[in-house]
């Protein structure tokens, strides 16, 4: 499988967001701002993170070896759960952080150099977030896809606190004022309860692929196509098993025959599984598709 262009676009988002983490961290120290720390953070994990999905995504290009002869595509489910965890943590972190701040009174924050790093920050992300989509779309690849919700999470939490920025703004000086140290803190609690749903929702569905659950669409697809398949052959029955890891589907078909069932030549059974593999739509690189034919029921 190739994924050379994957990494390449990997590699590039790694650079950028190096960059984009650095201009976060150091401007949320210059500012007093925990929300632009927060989103330098952020990105800080994300750097170790696609590190580690380019990481994969080589292993992924060598199909299989001798010691993991099913190949390695169980290591993307893998990777998109450590990463939605890694990420809902640091939500919570940071959400601690706010909480703090609004019970201790709040802190001052330079809110007019704040203001154009939150912008520059969320310019850089949001950019980045439809630059590496466009990409992703076009190879269907799910790594580059967490790479996408990481760039478009960080753009639209800079967004949040350029909104927040302009309202300090506004009511410095006025009779709203002493509400102005909160500001940080409250955006910081509010970035932190909006952005914890998505890498928690996507931790648990990495751990569904993880833990092997069987896809519903996909054992849906498989029931449908092999009950037709059956009834105009004549056979027994059938069973199968579905899993999903990665971008990989994995497909067992055992067919339930009797003993004196005439089945052909070995060129007419691989024609009855090349137009089952047709029927599911399952002839591409991305499915491992199993179909045997046995008279035992132990077998099945």
């Amino acid at each position: 499988m190739d994924t050379a262009r994957e990494q390449r676009i990997l590699k590039f988002s790694i650079g950028v967001t190096a960059a984009v983490s650095a201009v976060g961290f150091i401007g949320g120290l210059l500012v007093g701002s925990q929300a632009i720390l927060f989103d330098g953070i952020y990105s800080l994990v994300d750097v170790a993170l696609t590190l580690v999905s380019l990481s994969v995504l080589r292993l992924v290009a060598r199909e299989h070896s001798p010691r993991f002869q099913y190949g390695y595509w169980h290591l993307e489910p893998m990777v998109e759960a450590l990463g939605g965890v890694i990420l809902s943590l640091a939500c919570v972190y940071a959400l601690a952080n706010a909480v703090i701040g609004l019970t201790t009174g709040g802190h001052e924050v330079k809110f007019g150099p704040a203001l154009w790093w939150a912008a520059l920050l969320s310019a850089s992300n949001l950019g980045m977030a439809a630059f590496v989509a466009q990409r992703a779309r076009r190879l269907q690849s799910a790594l580059l896809w967490l790479d996408v919700r990481g760039w478009l999470l960080g753009g639209l939490m800079s967004l949040a606190v350029v909104l927040a920025f302009v309202l300090a703004l506004a009511l410095h000086g006025g009779q709203w004022h002493h509400w102005v140290p909160y500001l940080d803190s409250i955006v910081l609690a509010l970035i932190s309860l909006a952005v914890l749903p998505v890498p928690a929702r996507s931790a648990w569905k990495a751990m569904r692929e993880v833990l092997q659950v069987a896809p519903d669409d996909l054992d849906e697809r498989v029931q449908q196509v092999m009950q037709a398949f059956v009834a105009e052959h004549g056979y027994a029955g059938f069973t199968s098993h579905v899993a999903k890891m990665g971008r990989m589907r994995f497909i067992e078909i055992h067919i339930l025959t009797s003993p004196s069932t005439p089945l052909g030549t070995v060129g007419e059974v691989d024609a009855m599984r090349d137009e089952i593999a047709v029927r599911m739509d399952a002839r591409s690189s991305t499915f491992w598709l199993t179909v045997d034919f046995t008279a035992d029921p132990a077998w099945t």
